[in-house]
């Protein structure tokens, strides 16, 4: 399985990527540091799952998640963001996520990552 996670926050990409190959550490994992970054990633990789934040330099989330989608209407984003306004979580959930987990991350929210991505992992 490929994973790639969007995020400008090098602590946020240490922390996920730490988190992910605890729990599942056969899968590959792509970093990028902004939505033109892994856009660009997500076209010559094709990941399972895209994992991504909202507020970015150069390209944004929001952005990052249109063009995915326009390329692959059944990609699988996560999107991870301390962005919690109601409009813009609205704005997500309606580009059809798997899902939207509000930032920090803590040890409840990042289960409920390793649940989302072992429930396709396993299938």
């Amino acid at each position: 399985m490929k994973i790639l996670i969007v995020d400008d926050s090098q602590l946020v990409k240490k922390l996920l990527l730490k988190v992910i190959k605890d729990y599942l550490p056969d899968v590959l994992v792509f970093l990028a540091n902004n939505g033109e970054e892994g856009f660009q990633i997500y076209q010559e990789e094709k990941p399972d799952y895209v994992l991504t934040d909202l507020l970015m330099p150069k390209m944004n989330g929001q952005e990052l998640l249109r063009l995915i989608k326009d390329s692959e209407y059944k990609a699988k984003v996560i999107v991870m963001s301390a962005d919690i306004q109601k409009s813009t979580r609205e704005e997500i959930e309606a580009m059809d996520v798997i899902a939207f987990i509000n930032k920090p991350l803590n040890n409840e929210k990042a289960a409920y990552l390793i649940d989302l991505l072992k429930g396709e992992y396993h299938a």
